[in-house]
Parts: structure tokens; C-alpha cells; sequence
């Protein structure tokens, strides 16, 4: 096959192909994550624009989860793509032990927006990356090994990330990297005693302290954990407890990695999700909203004691495209985006509209337990009972949760169905306009779950 392509500049001007050619060769030839490939179903999309997919038969979808909860400032911003298209043209590539002017403006940039002094970035390709060099850092910082990490969380699909990780896709991947240690969530205190906020924070922390002196603070490197989780049940922190989290790494010496991958750029309102809880930590890791995903890229933020100990030691770690400059200009771009157009405003005023319509969807439909949000960063949980059982288990299904899913694909809306909940996470540049258009659209679609739900 390959020696079609010796005369490779046909190749690019070839005819469009028809959906089912392109969805063909794309099961054919190509993995799909999370899957097995027979049973995928391939969404077909041809363009984007704004917060809008389109198929090649030209349905729009709306993109009620900015893709994989990343296309921040919307689709094909003329911009992000006229800095990156610069960029190819100035300097695509070389290697990380060089200075580049791209990455002076990008590491001054981040320093200039990051809170505290979290003034020197690492630069990846991903989330993932990201996380792994975070921990990575803080145990070479503290010489110890074991990392804390909660459960009903996501930090990658690395080895070390997955075994970081406190779902179910973790299980298949094991046997982890050594020394990590798994804590509960706070949240689940409430749902089994009734406890206030400040009982679950007071209690958690008693149970978390408790842990750290069972594993002994002494080889205890960092406790890493999503400010904001994310897929696993759109949860904040209960009121006090970073705080509390944070008091106790201090006691015993030990880093507080916070993951805002998902949560931070914007998302939540603020630039940082650890913003809203007065907090900061010793490492912070970023991708998905840093480049909007136009370009792979993460970072780890460092606070000045840290970057400080690898100006005089090794930072064992690198990777071909550390500090890509294609990555760089994208994320510049993007920030200054998102600033001059006052997204992150935008999403603090467009959450209160979706705090709104949240409410008014749980006061109509029985089916829907709880909806949940922190600016633009959204989950809706979906009941079988009034007990507020789930409709579908824990990592399991139920064809009700199913039929939502279909309704929602059919309808033009875009987000993930997971067991028994969905996301809401739009990009940062919706109207209220178009965020009501999501919301109607799965007004109509609870009436589905509202069929099954039983009393």
C-alpha cells in the first residue's frame, strides 16, 4: 500500500470521502480509546465553528462538553489559528534545550496569570504528561515515594497515571506503579450520613490526617487531587476542606499537587479553579483549556521553592516536545483570547444562567436527582427512585440511560452520557442563547428517564 503514496503530493487534494468510506477506514485502520473498536459508533464531523459541530451532511451539534471538556474558547477561532499559522512560518520545531522567543512570552504569561508564586512552568503534551512530571518533581524534591490519590478521580492514561486514578478504567491497567495510596473522596460522607459541610470536612480530614500517619508522613512525597472532580461526578471540595488539605501536607512536609487539567483555564469562572477556595498549591498541572485543544500541550506550574531546588539539581525527566513552539504559540494565543474577550467572565455569568435552568429542570422532572456546577463545568445526576438510588449503577448501564444518549445524538447535542449522569461543560464563548437551546433540548430528553423513573 505504501508505494501509492510515493507521489505523495496527490494525497493531499484528494476527492472528499463519502461518511461511510471515512468511518470504514477509520475503524479499519485506527484504535479508538476507552473501546473495542467493533462496538464504536463513530461520531462523523466534517467542521466546527464556535460551539457548534457539523456533520458532513451538514447537522449541526451543539458541543455541550467542549469536546473531551477542552475546546474552551469554542471552534476555529480565526485568532488562535492566524498565531498558529505565524508560528509554522517563524520556527516549527527545535530541540527543548534551546531558548526561543515564543517560550520566554509563554513561561512570562503563565507566571503573570498563575496566582502566588507559582512562577516556572514545565512544559508537555498532555494531562497526562503532565501529571506524571508533577509527581515526578515531587519526589525528587522530597526524596520520598508514596503518592496519596482519591478515589472517583481521573489523572491520565499513563502507567503512573492510571494507577493515580480512582475509577474503574484503572482496574483493567493494574498493576499500578508503586507506592500510591488511595483515600476517599469527602463527598460520599454526605450522601451517607447527612452530615453538614463542616462535618463532612471535619470528619474527612480526621479520617485523611489518620491515613497519612498509618502510610508514615516521612515517605509520603505528594498528595495529587482534582480541585474540581471532574468525570467522576462533577464534585467541589466541601466547604473548608482544600483549606484543611492544605494545612496538613504543611504539617508533614508533604506537596499538594492540584490537577486542573480539566477544571482550570477559565473553566470554573476563574482562571484557576483553586482560586474559588483559597488555596495554592505546590504543583499545578494544565492542558486541555491551555491550547483549547488546537494543539496537544500541557504544563506543570512550580512554586518558586521548587523551581528554585531544580536550578541547582537534576530534573530527571524530558521528552522530544518539551516546550513545543507550534504548542506555545497556540497557548498564547489562547490566553490572551480568552482575556480580551472576557470568557472567563462569560462563564462565571453564563454558570448562574445554568445553575438556573438546573433547578428549573429537577422542579419538573422526577427522574432528575441533582444537578450540579461551578461556572461552566456541569453534571446532571439521574435517579430510579425517590431514595435517589441511580438509574444505572456504578459503572454499569441501564437502557433508559441508553435511550438518553440516543436522544441527545439525534437532537444535535453533544456530551457524554456516563452511567447514571451526563455532563454540561460547554465552551466558555456560549450566549445564553445557545446555553438554553442545550438545556431545552434535554428538557425533552429527561422524559425518557422520567418513563423509567419508579416512585
Amino acid at each position: 500500500m505504501a508505494s501509492e503514496y510515493l507521489g505523495y503530493p496527490h494525497t493531499f487534494a484528494e476527492e472528499p470521502m463519502s461518511t461511510e468510506k471515512m468511518v470504514e477506514l477509520c475503524k479499519k485502520h485506527t484504535l479508538y480509546t476507552w473501546s473495542a473498536t467493533d462496538a464504536v459508533a463513530p461520531l462523523p464531523i466534517a467542521r466546527a465553528e464556535g460551539v457548534y459541530l457539523f456533520t458532513p451532511e451538514g447537522q449541526r451539534i451543539l458541543d455541550f462538553n467542549s469536546q473531551l471538556m477542552s475546546v474552551l474558547i469554542g471552534h476555529a477561532h480565526p485568532k488562535v489559528i492566524a498565531a498558529m499559522k505565524h508560528q509554522l512560518d517563524e520556527l516549527i520545531f527545535v530541540y527543548p534545550q534551546t531558548a526561543t522567543q515564543v517560550r520566554a512570552r509563554v513561561g512570562k504569561l503563565l507566571a503573570e496569570v498563575t496566582p502566588g508564586d507559582i512562577n516556572t512552568f514545565f512544559f508537555t503534551l498532555g494531562g497526562a504528561e503532565a501529571n506524571e512530571n508533577a509527581v515526578k518533581a515531587a519526589r525528587l524534591y522530597t526524596g520520598r515515594q508514596k503518592i496519596l490519590a482519591s478515589y472517583r478521580s481521573y489523572h491520565g492514561g499513563t502507567n503512573l497515571t492510571m494507577g493515580l486514578t480512582g475509577d474503574p478504567r484503572r482496574w483493567p491497567n493494574e498493576p499500578a506503579s508503586p507506592g500510591i495510596v488511595h483515600f476517599m473522596d469527602p463527598r460520599p460522607y454526605d450522601y451517607s450520613f447527612g452530615q453538614s459541610e463542616e462535618e463532612i470536612t471535619r470528619n474527612h480530614l480526621a479520617y485523611l490526617e489518620e491515613t497519612i500517619l498509618m502510610e508514615g508522613p516521612s515517605t509520603i512525597a505528594a498528595l495529587i487531587k482534582e480541585t474540581v472532580t471532574g468525570t467522576n461526578g462533577l464534585l467541589a471540595p466541601t466547604q473548608g476542606w482544600l483549606r484543611g488539605v492544605r494545612a496538613l501536607c504543611d504539617k508533614y512536609g508533604i506537596l499538594l499537587i492540584l490537577d486542573e487539567v480539566m477544571a482550570g483555564m477559565g473553566r470554573t469562572g476563574k482562571m484557576y479553579a483553586f482560586e474559588h477556595y483559597d488555596v495554592i498549591p505546590d504543583l499545578v498541572t494544565l492542558a486541555k483549556g491551555l491550547t483549547s485543544s488546537y494543539f496537544p500541550l500541557g504544563a506543570v506550574g512550580l512554586r518558586d521553592k521548587i523551581a528554585d531546588h531544580f536550578r541547582k539539581n537534576v530534573f530527571w525527566g524530558g521528552l522530544t516536545y518539551n516546550s513545543h513552539p507550534v504548542g506555545l504559540a497556540t497557548a498564547e494565543a489562547v490566553v490572551r483570547v480568552m482575556m480580551d474577550e472576557g470568557m472567563i467572565e462569560n462563564a462565571a455569568k453564563m454558570g448562574r444562567v445554568m445553575r438556573d435552568e438546573m433547578d428549573r429542570l429537577q422542579k419538573k422532572h422526577p427522574s432528575m436527582a441533582e444537578g450540579r456546577n461551578v461556572g461552566l463545568f456541569g453534571m446532571i445526576d439521574v435517579r430510579k427512585n425517590s431514595k435517589n438510588e441511580p438509574l444505572a449503577p456504578y459503572n454499569g448501564a441501564h437502557p433508559a440511560m441508553n435511550a438518553l444518549a440516543k436522544f441527545f445524538k439525534d437532537n444535535g447535542l453533544f456530551t457524554f452520557v456516563r452511567w447514571a449522569s451526563f455532563t454540561c461543560n460547554p465552551p466558555l464563548c456560549i450566549t445564553e442563547e445557545q446555553l438554553r437551546e442545550g438545556f431545552a433540548i434535554i428538557d425533552r430528553g429527561l422524559e425518557i428517564t422520567d418513563a423509567a423513573f419508579e416512585g
